[in-house]
């Protein structure tokens, strides 16, 4: 988001992080001056997150930026990268012709919706065949990154929609923007981080935990060791090594 700098009278960028911990809980992580929203800027971000403590989130939301996209691939590169569906269903909308736009797109809402990551991937094989020739380039913004796009299916079906999207953050900036908006500009950069980080916090202080039950720990502990974030319990790995070797003598 951006705030206006009365000093100086440009507009001052900053960064924010927020996650949904294991518990339920919805934790503001950081906020950064971030004038670019560069790969350099990014970078720094998420390293700063991860020498303060920050423990490997098992997915990362994020929108199509190229510089955000390689931050996260360097800094975090074991974490599920989930690609945001906000913004990649506005994009084909603006490529698409307005009497065409809600049949692709009640198709292409099929392809988020799917049950299962192999699902997901029929379905959207399924719609770029049906509408390229029609649409190319409401397509190829389908296929782009798709991988990520479909990434969400792998965690626990009720929080998907939780991963799939930012609203998290843009409900925040919501509160956020209807403080600032009463302060034609802000004095100096200090200025403008306290009043963004009072206006954040005071907005999630209303938050209400979202319920995460103990089968869906266990998934998201098992698909933190598919991901190879977390190792195998030792107990787990000698029982794998004794039934190899009893294989291996049979």
């Amino acid at each position: 988001m951006y705030e206006s700098l009365r000093r100086f009278g440009a507009k001052e960028g900053i960064l924010a992080a927020w996650c949904i911990t294991s518990d339920g809980r919805k934790v503001l992580l950081h906020l950064a001056v971030g004038n670019k929203e560069s790969e350099a800027c990014w970078t720094e971000f998420l390293r700063h997150m991860v020498r303060r403590g920050l423990r490997i989130p098992t997915t990362v939301t994020a929108d199509g930026a190229p510089g955000l996209i390689n931050a996260i691939g360097q800094v975090l590169p074991r974490s599920l990268r989930v690609r945001r569906w906000y913004h990649k269903m506005a994009n084909m909308r603006s490529k698409l012709p307005a009497e065409a736009a809600e049949e692709v797109l009640a198709h292409v809402r099929s392809v988020s919706d799917a049950p299962t990551l192999e699902a997901g991937a029929a379905m959207a094989s399924s719609v770029l065949e049906r509408f390229t020739d029609r649409f190319p380039s409401a397509m190829a913004c389908l296929a782009e990154d798709l991988e990520a796009s479909l990434a969400h299916a792998r965690v626990p079906a009720r929080h998907r929609i939780n991963v799939r999207t930012t609203n998290l953050l843009e409900r925040t900036f919501e509160g956020e923007r209807r403080r600032t908006k009463v302060i034609p500009r802000l004095l100096d950069e200090k200025a403008a981080m306290k009043l963004v980080f009072a206006t954040l916090i005071r907005v999630s202080d209303r938050w209400q935990r979202i319920p995460v039950s103990d089968l869906e720990r266990q998934q998201l502990r098992l698909l933190r060791r598919e991901l190879g974030i977390d190792p195998e319990p030792r107990s787990e790995k000698r029982e794998v090594h004794r039934k190899n070797k009893k294989e291996s003598a049979a």
